[in-house]
């Protein structure tokens, strides 16, 4: 489908009549959705990252939109505040964590003999890694994995009302730590806001909280879906498995392939703030247009004809999966850590593990791709 669009319809027009401002455009091609991803003067965030032209209110967003929902100069300034905690120290920091998480997962695994390594390991790691980001102290680390997993599930859904419980239990608690932090600051994202008196008034509290939820939706379901994405190319291509086991220097590099092809957000959407002229379609103002990153992501006209396949080798450029430009995900360098220490240990530790590729289960939602289980076996 996503080469019928590149090839035939790169700007696909949806028609729902049935629904009150039920259209909107699809871009599939590399050149077209980076363009327009770097693009935020013409294609804005403002109004929402879906197709539903409802979706600020419907969220009770409208009045306090998070970060990926501002356009710059707005978004430059919050975004510079944040970026503290993202800085390759920061990253560096938390990564013997990271690896000791992971080895102790894998070896529950090994000694199981098999399992779902979503459950075991894919779900629970980024949620990990977020509540460190954020500065959650160890006493509130199994209550906010709870609340994640209820938030990520719904957010994936496409129906985040199903999670109501727990957002209000999650933003109570972030209030509360928000005060502690001005007692008790730490070297974490919430402190460094706290510091620089976001948090000061109501208004500030409420940024705070609303940056909080994004991360939680963004930085969780995106990295079980890479990291469960990945065991099944890997079983799926087990010439490309040998590679890397030949050769473990080939990891790092493996990880933009590996972010290329799984492409865990499939597409986001943007509205136009004046009418686009493309392939002789013109977007009027004011109209969703869905950036379909995987799609964009196996292009051939950008990666060439066997784009569609794994080559450790290929070192990709200017990929999609993070977007580009001022909306490129804070969180890729974390992201890419989790992803290569899973990666550099999974085949350390059970270089011949199977997939049930048949048993694969996904969470339902037409924007993130993520796998719910992995059925995984480790050969004794």
């Amino acid at each position: 489908m996503y080469a019928d669009l590149r090839d035939d319809d790169p700007v696909h027009h949806v028609l729902e009549p049935s629904r009150p401002d039920g259209d909107y455009y699809v871009l599939s091609r590399h050149a077209d959705v980076l363009a327009a991803a770097v693009d935020t003067a013409t294609f804005s965030s403002a109004q929402g990252l879906t197709v539903e032209y409802d979706e600020l209110e419907t969220t009770g967003l409208a009045d306090n939109p998070p970060l990926v929902m501002l356009d710059p100069p707005d978004h430059t300034a919050f975004r510079k505040l944040v970026a503290r905690g993202f800085t390759p120290r920061q990253v560096a920091t938390v990564e013997p964590a990271v690896r000791a998480f992971v080895v102790e997962r894998l070896e529950r695994l090994r000694d199981a003999g098999e399992g779902d390594i979503v459950e075991e390991l894919f779900k629970p790691l980024p949620s990990m890694v977020v509540a460190h980001y954020l500065g959650v102290p160890e006493d509130g680390r199994e209550r906010f994995d709870g609340w994640t997993h209820a938030i990520v599930s719904a957010s994936s859904a496409g129906d985040i009302s199903g999670a109501t419980r727990a957002i209000v239990d999650l933003m109570g608690y972030f209030s509360e730590l928000v005060e502690r932090r001005r007692a008790e600051p730490g070297d974490d994202t919430l402190s460094h806001l706290v510091a620089a008196g976001v948090g000061d008034d109501a208004d500030g509290v409420l940024s705070i909280l609303g940056y909080v939820f994004t991360v939680v939706t963004g930085g969780n379901d995106t990295t079980t879906g890479m990291l469960g994405g990945t065991v099944q190319l890997l079983e799926s291509d087990r010439d490309q498995r040998r590679l890397l086991l030949d050769d473990p220097t080939l990891v790092k590099d493996a990880i933009e392939e590996l972010l290329r092809l799984t492409s865990p957000v499939q597409g986001l959407a943007r509205t136009t703030t004046r009418d686009v002229e493309l392939h002789g379609t013109t977007v009027e103002a004011g109209r969703r247009t869905l950036l379909l990153y995987g799609a964009a992501n196996r292009d051939p006209r950008r990666y060439g004809p066997d784009a569609d396949e794994l080559d450790v080798r290929r070192k990709p450029g200017q990929i999609l999966t993070f977007s580009q430009g001022s909306h490129h995900c804070l969180g890729a360098a974390a992201a890419r850590m989790q992803a290569r220490v899973a990666l550099e240990e999974l085949l350390a530790r059970c270089p011949d593990f199977t997939v049930d590729l048949a048993g694969v289960e996904w969470a339902p939602g037409p924007y993130v791709r993520r796998p719910t289980t992995v059925p995984f076996r480790v050969r004794a």
